[in-house]
């Protein structure tokens, strides 16, 4: 069978695309200037906007967005009367974790057991190249046969909601026909999936408060109440006994419809260990992309070493809720708020603070675009064809995207498959997956250009 011409010209352009992967993982691009210098965040995107103009893209910018953090533009006119398309990705990653945990240093891009390894290799700097890689193909087999706008976020991770403000305030700027999200992943290595829904999410801190001071345990402890204890006390109130998230008011009891996630298969894709039961009730696919879910991901207290016989005077936690499509993010905010102001024992003084939130999202796969991709990822991957799946994670600029252009078709794609471990140590991309995606989204826009007429 003779190789696609587009599938040969992305994969002589494959060692190019490691070499450039290898430069923007380099930055410590993590969006937060407490943990990493914001200097970081500037390199990747000056990097980015380099990118942009060596491809002759126009109207190159750094666009300084409200919440201190900078996303770049570009546009690359395509034929007279051509349908617009706009290409997403984000260049901010998520903090490493442990670095001791890494295999490899994760601001650097590593070959390992056929995978690249370092953070924001799929998430999501990764899916930059992708769409680098897309379009170098097309211009080396006849040309570019869209007009293509490209938006790469700054803050992403941060979910500090620049980049939506700024599009609000200039809706011209990011108009087009049908938007790709490079952000997602396939449902596995190797089955081409687009994904239908995203959960939102909500970000809260909460800090109790109990005493003026900390005391001696010995002489106060058994009386005098505890803030951590109390902490302790108020987080388990968001579970049930089976681990089913449980905050007051909220639905947790929708189903999903559609590809489903095997529950073997999940365990091995989570790295449960032996023994350990899964948390919640129904299928897997209802608990990670139909339900909400809350999740403690930080708290303030002494470390273990170190620490002293003492009764703390004040503790504070974040917590992560999971919204899923159908149900509204500021709602389940009020709620979240509500019950950890009514479940804080002992008369804790309570103070919550909203540091994040996105509204879910469900993508219209019945649309003519979405024709065109299945036609793209058969090619791309021979005898698949192109699945749907939900995805438990937030982008929350698709929203408001919706909102802004409701004409506008969605489609949402990317290199954050199971194995590659996105927000978690020893996060790596597939290379097999950049090649095959990057055609795939070649393969798109002809086919899409072509359904327009252009």
């Amino acid at each position: 069978m003779t190789a696609h011409p587009i599938s040969e010209t992305v994969a002589s352009l494959m060692p190019r695309a490691k070499a450039e992967l290898a430069e923007l993982v380099a930055f410590q691009s993590v969006a937060d200037p407490a943990q990493f210098p914001k200097s970081e965040c500037e390199g990747a995107a000056n990097w980015v906007a380099d990118a942009l103009r060596a491809e002759d893209f126009q109207d190159v910018a750094l666009l300084d967005t409200p919440d201190g953090t900078q996303s770049v533009y570009g546009f690359l006119p395509g034929p007279a009367g051509a349908p617009t398309v706009l290409l997403y990705a984000h260049y901010d990653v998520q903090p490493p974790l442990d670095e001791s945990a890494w295999l490899s240093p994760p601001f650097e891009l590593t070959e390992r057991d056929g995978r690249w390894f370092g953070r924001g290799a799929a998430d999501c700097k990764g899916g930059f190249i992708m769409h680098l890689l897309a379009l170098r193909a097309l211009k080396a087999n006849g040309g570019v046969p869209v007009s293509v706008k490209v938006i790469a976020e700054g803050s992403e991770e941060q979910g500090t909601g620049g980049l939506e403000r700024y599009a609000e305030a200039h809706p011209d700027l990011l108009a087009a026909d049908t938007i790709v999200i490079g952000d997602t992943g396939n449902f596995r290595v190797g089955l081409p999936t687009v994904t239908a829904t995203l959960r939102g999410m909500t970000m809260l801190r909460v800090t109790l408060d109990t005493l003026e001071g900390n005391l001696h345990s010995g002489q106060f402890g058994g009386a005098a109440p505890d803030a951590l204890a109390a902490m302790i006390h108020l987080l388990a109130s968001l579970r049930a006994e089976d681990g089913t998230t449980t905050v007051d008011g909220l639905v947790t009891d929708a189903g999903w419809e559609g590809l489903q996630y095997p529950e073997a298969e999940f365990r091995t894709d989570a790295k449960v260990l032996d023994g350990v039961e899964l948390i919640g009730t129904g299928t897997v696919a209802d608990r990670i992309w139909a339900r909400p879910a809350v999740t403690v991901i930080g708290i303030d207290c002494p470390p273990v070493v170190g620490a002293t016989p003492s009764l703390q005077a004040t503790a504070r936690a974040q917590v992560s809720l999971r919204v899923p499509p159908g149900q509204d993010a500021a709602e389940a905010t009020k709620l979240l708020t509500a019950h950890l102001k009514a479940h804080a024992p002992w008369g804790a003084r309570v103070a919550v603070e909203q540091v994040g939130q996105g509204q879910p999202f469900r993508a219209d796969i019945s649309s003519p675009a979405y024709t065109s991709m299945a036609q793209a990822m058969e090619t791309a991957y021979p005898g698949e064809k192109m699945q749907s799946s939900g995805m438990g994670g937030s982008i929350p600029l698709c929203n408001t995207l919706a909102t802004l252009y409701p004409e506008a078709e969605i489609l949402l794609i990317g290199l954050s498959e199971p194995e590659a471990q996105i927000h978690a140590v020893n996060e790596s991309v597939s290379p097999e997956e950049l090649e095959r995606l990057s055609v795939a989204e070649a393969l798109f826009l002809r086919n899409y250009a072509e359904s327009k007429g252009a």
